[in-house]
């Protein structure tokens, strides 16, 4: 049970990390109000987040 929530987890920390990544890329527009579209540093924190859902991917299905 502990791996499948690990792997859930993961999964929205890579969707969400992609989702920042195209706001600050200026790809995504959605929101059209968010303040993050445009915003560079949102590309970094978005890289980061996804990296570690797909780390946290691994991990769980390592064991």
């Amino acid at each position: 049970m502990i791996r499948t929530l690990v792997t859930l987890i993961g999964f929205a920390c890579v969707a969400m990390g992609l989702l920042w990544v195209g706001q600050g890329l200026d790809l995504v527009r959605w929101p059209a109000d968010s303040f993050m579209i445009g915003q560079g540093n949102w590309t970094l924190r978005g890289a980061t987040l996804a990296l570690a859902g797909i780390l946290l991917i691994w991990f769980s299905r390592r064991t």
